[in-house]
């Protein structure tokens, strides 16, 4: 996508705000400069595909830079896995850092350095009150809070312990490094805000060289002033840490001008929420952890592999982005509008195939035993370039069976004893017989068809109302079928507070379809690819579950769009 076309789309408040500093000159020398800074402890999930597209596509709007960094500054949680998870994430939406890759963890000795700073500069110092002591020493949003006794420690000692600190002196949790800031703020995160703490574990990058590591509402503003981002994006749980912000960029350009590349500012923008969906990585966790998925990347989860894995496509997602917007308050979006999304994409690009998921068997009574024939059948409606393909017809076929019904109602108009259908893109039948097993259950239906019916060379002047798909069963390539629906049953799952989100978990929320009949030409399709199984939904050729002479067919959605309904309906 060019830059005039994204101009065209971004009408958002962030565009104006950096149109606006650009126009009038606010930058000086310095480009947009932007970066998407993820924590990699756990895979991105669709509500980071909003920051990492905006980030990226204002910054070439702009004729910028665009960085991707991760501020890895807490190694308990942190796996080398979600660090070539997410790069493999941000590479498949398209969003391109070049040569920009920076690590959090790069500057922990020039972060080292600064923190020695601010206690040189009586703006810090450590403290021996433990986790729970500090909470309560803060006070409440009504209520100051009270200062520590060791806030007024003198710059020797407060360096010598902080060294103290650095070499592995004292226990995980018995001392922090704290900002000096105001106990009396209004702004809970001013009241002397923990900086460093001790953390007696290797680092993913750094091994065992340091056990303290930088909390990230120290690390983060400096990490950004460090590289020269212009425009700190984030999201809008942050505007209360703007102050913080300020502060640590504040004293880093008045500390430490030799390491800093721009006075950054932050601008928070509204999260994206999904229904039917959970987005808190700790509950997405969970769920991996506890095995009610498969994985991070199981095509039920909203995370950007498990998606990529369901068969949407980046245009799809990037499309969904831009319909839903951005904007300050918190929004939830709905799950169908995505799914509209990638319909509308697969619609004119989707070759057609048939499959049959649920089986019964017809038998043509008065086809000539033995032979077959070659149907013609377009490979994509109303697109003549996407061409043609054949597909063997022969005198015994699978069809759904939901396709028929012995005692049908008024509005049934597929096949039913006595009635006529056509076979999509070949005959019309009429069903003779009915042939079931001892259980009563429906095991093969005996049919015959007329010669004269055949599609494109139709001459009996019949009229049917109803068109079913088949599959030739002597022909038949049998394939693996995964029927995905939503994860959850109700639209907001995390909503009742007093009942456990697992509860609403759908226990059908995976269907899955083996040795499923499809015709031939799927043979010719490779892993990776979209198509549409006639009548049954959009799918995905999964690469990860298939096996050795059994392709797996993720289904990406069904073809009944609710989202188009509801907004002609508005």
């Amino acid at each position: 996508m060019h830059a005039k076309n994204d101009n065209q789309a971004m009408t958002n408040f962030i565009y104006n705000m950096i149109k606006e500093d650009v126009e009038k000159g606010a930058l000086g020398d310095k480009c947009v400069h932007t970066r998407f800074p993820p924590e990699p402890n756990g895979y991105l999930h669709i509500g980071h595909a909003r920051a990492i597209l905006l980030n990226f596509k204002l910054a070439r709007i702009f004729n910028g830079k665009f960085n991707l960094r991760f501020d890895d500054t807490n190694p308990i949680k942190e796996e080398q896995e979600f660090v070539d998870s997410i790069m493999e994430d941000i590479r498949w939406l398209g969003a391109d850092w070049e040569d920009r890759l920076f690590f959090s963890s790069d500057y922990f000795d020039v972060k080292y350095e600064f923190a020695l700073r601010l206690i040189k500069a009586g703006r810090a110092y450590v403290c021996d009150l433990n986790q729970e002591e500090i909470r309560e020493y803060r006070g409440t949003l009504t209520e100051p809070g009270t200062e520590s006794p060791y806030r007024n420690r003198s710059i020797e000692e407060n360096l010598d312990l902080f060294e103290r600190m650095r070499k592995g002196e004292f226990p995980d949790g018995s001392r922090v490094l704290r900002a000096k800031i105001d106990m009396t703020s209004g702004n809970l995160n001013m009241r002397d805000p923990v900086i460093y703490r001790i953390l007696h574990t290797a680092h993913h990058r750094t091994g065992d060289k340091w056990c303290i590591y930088p909390m990230y509402d120290f690390d983060h503003p400096f990490s950004d002033a460090h590289e020269g981002i212009t425009h700190s994006l984030c999201s809008i749980e942050y505007t209360d840490h703007r102050p913080l912000y300020d502060w640590i960029v504040d004293n880093a350009m008045e500390l430490y001008p030799e390491v800093v590349k721009y006075r950054s500012r932050q601008t928070e923008f509204a999260r994206l929420d999904l229904t039917y969906t959970v987005m808190s990585k700790r509950k997405l966790r969970r769920l991996v952890e506890e095995k009610y998925v498969q994985g991070w990347n199981d095509p039920r989860m909203p995370t950007i592999a498990g998606m990529r894995r369901r068969g949407f496509t980046p245009a799809a997602i990037a499309d969904f982005q831009e319909r839903v917007g951005v904007s300050r308050a918190d929004s939830i979006a709905d799950l169908a509008l995505l799914e509209h999304c990638i319909r509308q994409e697969l619609e004119t690009t989707a070759p057609r195939l048939m499959a049959v998921l649920d089986p019964v068997k017809v038998v043509i009574t008065n086809w000539p035993e033995g032979e077959s024939e070659m149907m013609e059948m377009e490979n994509i409606p109303g697109d003549e370039s996407a061409g043609t393909r054949e597909v063997p017809f022969s005198g015994e076929l699978y069809i759904e069976r939901d396709d028929f019904m012995e005692d049908p109602p008024k509005k049934f108009f597929r096949l039913a004893p006595g009635r006529e259908v056509r076979l999509k893109g070949a005959y019309i039948i009429k069903c003779e017989e009915v042939i079931k097993d001892s259980q009563g259950i429906v095991s093969e239906l005996r049919c015959t068809y007329d010669p004269q019916t055949r599609s494109g060379n139709d001459t009996s002047g019949k009229k049917v109302k109803g068109v079913i798909h088949w599959v030739s069963t002597g022909y038949a390539t049998r394939v693996k079928v995964n029927l995905y629906d939503k994860l959850f049953t109700i639209e907001q799952p995390e909503e009742e507070r007093d009942i456990d989100f697992i509860n609403n978990i759908n226990p059908q929320s995976l269907v899955v379809c083996e040795n499923v009949p499809v015709e031939p030409a799927v043979e010719e399709v490779f892993p990776g690819s979209r198509f549409q199984f006639l009548r049954k939904g959009y799918f995905y050729y999964d690469p990860v579950a298939s096996e050795e002479g059994m392709p797996a067919f993720n289904r990406i959605v069904a073809l009944k769009d609710s989202w188009a309904k509801v907004k002609n309906k508005g």
